[in-house]
């Protein structure tokens, strides 16, 4: 089984920790889990690259995490962002029927990253981690006790 995370480099301090915690959390809950890391300049970029790999047929992921960290400024360009891939990664979730794991983070200050992405209390890297497994074992569950039928028109 295979997990795709696509993540940004921007405020990389904070990103790195939630690939970090990811990857950690993956591997104590999925042992056999083969995770790919693809790493994005910065968090717009995300909806185009996971789209990507969703576009490479029948060797899909079990699932996606996308990881990211968008720290507000004075305009209203952060929240632009965040809704533009919030929009994007759920489309593309139901579009494909696959999980697609949200966790870019749309902060207010430094301070609210670290706790979310470094911190032990909220981490979301962790939680991406928790999430995903859950969904792919949803997923594998729906597979198992309701298979597609193929049409035969």
């Amino acid at each position: 089984m295979r997990v795709c995370i696509v993540a940004s480099k921007y405020n990389e301090q904070f990103a790195d920790a939630l690939v970090d915690n990811t990857v950690a959390e993956l591997s104590e809950l999925m042992p056999q889990t083969r995770v790919d890391i693809i790493r994005v300049p910065g968090a717009f970029e995300i909806p185009v690259t996971v789209a990507n790999v969703l576009d490479r047929g029948e060797h899909l992921p079990a699932c996606v995490i996308a990881l990211g960290v968008i720290v507000k400024g004075a305009t209203s360009h952060a929240d632009m962002i965040g809704n533009s891939i919030t929009l994007s990664l759920q489309e593309m979730a139901v579009r494909y029927k696959l999980p697609i794991i949200h966790e870019v983070l749309l902060v207010e200050d430094e301070k609210q990253a670290y706790a979310r992405c470094i911190g032990s209390n909220l981490n979301r890297g962790r939680e991406a981690a928790r999430i995903a497994a859950s969904m792919v074992d949803i997923f594998h569950e729906i597979e198992r006790s309701m298979p597609r039928v193929i049409s035969r028109t």
